[in-house]
């Protein structure tokens, strides 16, 4: 099992792509529904409206950053809507370029390996995003683990040094 926890930002052009593969010790069943299902998605994430179907909304305030809503908001379709294995979605935001976010879920022994990827982003952004994406994907595995979730704006802070900066 791998233990590298930061996320991999791959460029094309003027767009990038930024990946995370995390290892859970969690059943496939139990990550879906904490990426699926609105409750658990407000715990770690934010207030979240989800229409369950290839062509649904998504609809999404995230908690943090500390920043006005019509910075947050972030709505889309849902663009692939496979369970318990993949959720594909439009991010729209606009704060930054419209991209496509993907959660994409395998069984591993008893545990699951999610493979988050969001592209589309300019390059600068997409850089901006890694701490923050970091620090979301540290919530979503302290809500699985029924553990106290970290402040955001903390774990930003804390992971944002093994990132690149906005060069």
């Amino acid at each position: 099992m791998s233990t590298r926890r930061t996320g991999e930002l791959s460029v094309d052009g003027d767009r990038a792509t930024m990946t995370f593969v995390r290892h859970l010790p969690y059943p496939i069943d139990a990550v879906w529904a904490a990426i699926t299902d609105p409750a658990a998605r407000a715990d770690w994430f934010g207030v979240t409206a989800l229409d369950p179907r290839v062509g649904g909304r998504i609809d999404m305030m995230p908690a943090d950053p500390p920043a006005p809503p019509e910075h947050k908001r972030m709505t889309g379709r849902i663009l692939v809507w496979d369970p318990p294995k993949v959720l594909e979605h439009e991010w729209n935001q606009n704060i930054v370029e419209a991209g496509v976010v993907r959660y994409e879920l395998a069984e591993e022994g008893t545990g699951t390996v999610l493979t988050f990827t969001h592209r589309g982003l300019g390059v600068r952004n997409a850089r901006g995003f890694l701490p923050g994406t970091h620090a979301y994907l540290d919530r979503l595995e302290a809500h699985l683990g029924g553990e106290p979730l970290p402040g955001w704006s903390e774990r930003y802070q804390l992971v944002a040094p093994d990132y690149p900066a906005w060069r």
